[in-house]
């Protein structure tokens, strides 16, 4: 009986430790929704007097909300998505390779993890300078001064998509790259072997072999570098400057500036429309980051 009753006394003292953790958690999560239904919202947490999704539709219709939403989904879907054919198949060459470089490689890598992006600003604000005036050079003789601009902003390397995907990506990789080629290390030869003896080639293999068995790994590494590229607000700020390729993290930082008079409802539904990607990005992955840390790592 003394037994049952301690097991009861751990099993409430940990559920109610986990319980205040979460409160303390969703306590801001719990403010800005509160705040971007509330007309009259303020600093402090209050039930309000009534609801009202004005504040919603004035970042759509009163600022450009709909435009910064727009930018940040193109620049960090395309930084994952090039992250994720470029973890594929570096993750699946490091991990069937026995070349001695391999694990110093994968040690040099992971230092980018580890140096603060604010140490690098400097010199890759002077590598994607010279990268820009070099593309420049090419697009202006072929687009014309018409189209130059337009151009540009795609292409660009500075206040450009295209120099931006490239950087983010660039920073999630090394991440990437460890989770594929360990999750590659637990995918067994044989399925590889099999589809050769069969005569698969390397595109069939890839497409029905490799793949199905990568998802959870492909998933894993593609929430975290979305993630991390979604919360990015130092290289957006730095390598952007156009209105017009602003992104929802300088567009909550603008709106913050913009007045004497802080607009909490304003800045609480730019939080909330920013916030909801990530949410919805985790919950369509959880199943397979489950797979991959419960399962796909081991050894």
């Amino acid at each position: 009986m003394a037994q049952v009753r301690e097991t009861t006394t751990a099993a409430v003292t940990r559920y109610g430790l986990l319980l205040l953790i979460s409160i303390y958690c969703i306590m801001p999560f719990l403010w800005l929704l509160v705040a971007a239904l509330d007309p009259n919202a303020g600093l402090f947490l209050k039930i309000p007097d009534s609801v009202s999704f004005n504040s919603f539709f004035r970042v759509f219709f009163e600022e450009d909300g709909m435009l910064w939403l727009t930018n940040s989904l193109i620049v960090c879907g395309g930084a994952t998505v090039l992250v994720l054919v470029l973890a594929g198949f570096g993750g699946y060459a490091l991990s069937r390779t026995r070349a001695w470089w391999k694990r110093p490689f994968l040690y040099g890598i992971i230092l980018i993890r580890v140096i603060p992006p604010t140490a690098l600003i400097v010199p890759l604000y002077k590598i994607m300078l010279t990268c820009n005036q070099a593309i420049a050079g090419v697009v202006r003789p072929i687009a014309g001064p018409e189209y130059y601009r337009q151009v540009m902003r795609i292409f660009g390397f500075i206040d450009g998509y295209f120099g931006l995907i490239l950087l983010l990506a660039t920073m999630q990789l090394p991440l990437a790259l460890w989770i594929m080629k360990t999750f590659f290390d637990t995918v067994s030869r044989e399925y590889e072997e099999a589809a050769i003896m069969d005569g698969a080639t390397f595109n069939q293999r890839l497409r029905r072999v490799l793949v199905p068995l990568a998802m959870p790994g492909l998933a894993a590494a593609g929430l975290f570098a979305f993630i991390a590229a979604w919360g990015d607000f130092l290289f957006p700020l730095t390598f952007i400057s156009s209105p017009e390729l602003r992104m929802l993290p300088i567009g909550i930082y603008s709106a913050f500036l913009r007045a004497n008079q802080i607009d909490y409802g304003l800045l609480a539904a730019i939080a909330v429309i920013y916030t909801a990607p990530a949410i919805i990005a985790f919950a369509l992955a959880r199943r397979f980051l489950v797979q991959t840390f419960g399962g796909g790592l081991k050894g």
